[in-house]
């Protein structure tokens, strides 16, 4: 089944903590956290404070997506407020194999991102240490963006290579992703589709998640 992973840029901001309690409600799988540091990408979003006063709300897993310059200085600060999945940027940073290697120190799962432009091919030396693959199908930074059809060849890409693997590892896609094309992306491979207006902006949660996993299909 896809897991669905509703993110809270697209939220209302000033009921953030009751709105990621009612996607979870709704049947959410992850509650995926975008935090931006207006320098790797050029909006800002939130930062540890703000995951930190979540938490308690709800045992849902928060999936904190870390689009920052030089994660190795900050992921200790969001390892403590309640990550239970830390995904970084292979494009930030020379220390990809310290920074994996400290997140699951902490017990929490590790996961590395892709923009759009990179390659699946730089992932590969990291496979076998990765809890989850994202990938970008926008430009990182700003909501509402369309979704990049070239990203289900990288999809099917990642794919092969989890798969070489053999272990499990969660393929989550990033960007655009609606009713009209989260089969597509289920079919290329993914099992965790990232999702803001498709369920925050308009009607009722628990039918606007019910209606994704219907058109993914599994």
């Amino acid at each position: 089944m896809m897991k669905i992973a509703p993110s809270v840029l697209t939220a209302d901001f000033a009921r953030l903590g009751d709105e990621v309690v009612a996607a979870a409600k709704a049947g959410a799988d992850y509650m995926h956290l975008d935090v931006m540091d207006g320098v790797f990408v050029p909006n800002m979003s939130f930062g540890q404070d703000i995951i930190k006063c979540l938490r308690p709300l709800t045992d849902i897993t928060f999936d904190v997506h870390l689009m920052i310059v030089e994660p190795e200085r900050y992921i200790d600060e969001y390892l403590k407020a309640g990550a239970d999945i830390l995904t970084f940027h292979y494009e930030s940073t020379e220390r990809h194999d310290e920074i994996i290697d400290r997140i699951h120190a902490a017990g929490v799962r590790a996961g590395m991102v892709i923009k759009p432009k990179t390659p699946v091919s730089v992932l590969e030396r990291f496979a076998e240490k990765l809890d989850l693959i994202l990938i970008m199908s926008v430009e990182p930074g700003f909501g509402g963006q369309s979704f990049m059809p070239e990203s289900l060849e990288k999809l099917r890409q990642a794919r092969a290579l989890i798969e070489k693997t053999g272990r499990e590892i969660d393929l989550e896609i990033d960007g655009g992703i609606k009713s009209h094309n989260i089969g597509l992306v289920a079919e290329a491979g993914a099992n965790v589709a990232v999702v803001g207006s498709a369920v925050y902006n308009g009607g009722d949660y628990v039918e606007n998640i019910r209606a994704l996993r219907a058109a993914a299909g599994k």
